[in-house]
């Protein structure tokens, strides 16, 4: 018989998630002070007055160090969209063919992808660079979009889910006469929601949050990223905190929502994901 976590368990939890959320917590609550506060000798943790002065000054484009913030949380929306759907894609028939196709040389395949997970981006950012002027994308959103289309992660993740999809139903499928877009399409797809909605909201949330390869592949303010506009309220001689944190608080909006939207199959397909190997 499973016992029920008691109320020691689900303190220790909850003073857990405090940890872990304080940082999150401490940026949305200092969004909503003063400057007066924000430049306090000791800082607090809650506002001792509450102003949302900073949302709206960020909008406005004439001031020190402010941008279009309608065109930046725009231009990031699209990669990170754009991004998530081809990484989708890409990884979603990768893992299909490493995990239902048996042909030579397939293990050693899968052996170079898990190998370059190892691989730090610092030790690939020199080649990509050449690749993406090569192909004249630099300095335009294509060059944040298809460089991280087919992850390692992504693959493994989908090929171990799809391990668990019998042989015998895409082999009757074929008996019936399915080409293999329609197995894939109606089989594998439909079976595998939960492992394409982790890997969405990982894509997502790495595209969404990603600051070193956008300030590298990027030169143009008007492409800018939401992190790199937010690196811009900081200067040499002067930062301006209100706005750097109204700006971040927006920021972190649209990932809620992608979670508590695919958090169900989120959390199933990273659990069934472990299951067979």
């Amino acid at each position: 018989m499973i016992r029920k976590p008691g109320i020691i368990v689900y303190i220790i939890a909850t003073v857990i998630a405090f940890v872990f959320l304080w940082p999150v917590l401490y940026t949305i609550f200092s969004s909503l002070k003063t400057m007066s506060e924000l430049r306090a000798a000791v800082p607090t943790f809650l506002p001792q007055e509450w102003t949302f002065e900073h949302f709206f000054d960020i909008w406005d484009r004439g001031s020190w160090r402010r941008g279009n913030l309608a065109r930046y949380i725009y231009n990031t929306f699209y990669v990170a969209v754009l991004s998530t759907l081809l990484a989708v894609l890409i990884n979603t028939m990768s893992g299909y063919a490493l995990a239902k196709f048996r042909f030579k040389g397939d293990t050693v395949i899968l052996l170079i992808i898990l190998a370059t997970i190892m691989l730090p981006l610092e030790v690939i950012m020199v080649p990509i660079s050449r690749v993406i002027r090569f192909f004249r994308i630099y300095n335009t959103h294509w060059a944040l979009i298809i460089p991280p289309a087919a992850t390692p992660a992504g693959i493994f993740l989908m090929r171990q889910f799809l391990l668990k999809i019998p042989d015998d139903l895409i082999e009757c499928a074929r008996i019936d006469g399915a080409s293999e877009w329609r197995i894939f399409l109606t089989i594998i797809v439909p079976n595998a929601k939960p492992a394409i909605a982790t890997i969405a909201i990982f894509s997502f949330m790495w595209r969404w949050n990603d600051y070193i390869w956008p300030l590298i592949a990027i030169s143009d303010s008007n492409l800018y990223t939401l992190q790199l506009h937010i690196s811009t309220f900081g200067g040499e001689y002067r930062t301006n905190w209100a706005n750097m944190l109204a700006t971040s608080t927006i920021s972190m909006i649209p990932m809620l929502i992608v979670f508590l939207i695919f958090q169900r199959q989120f959390v199933q397909g990273t659990v069934e994901t472990g299951m067979k190997g």
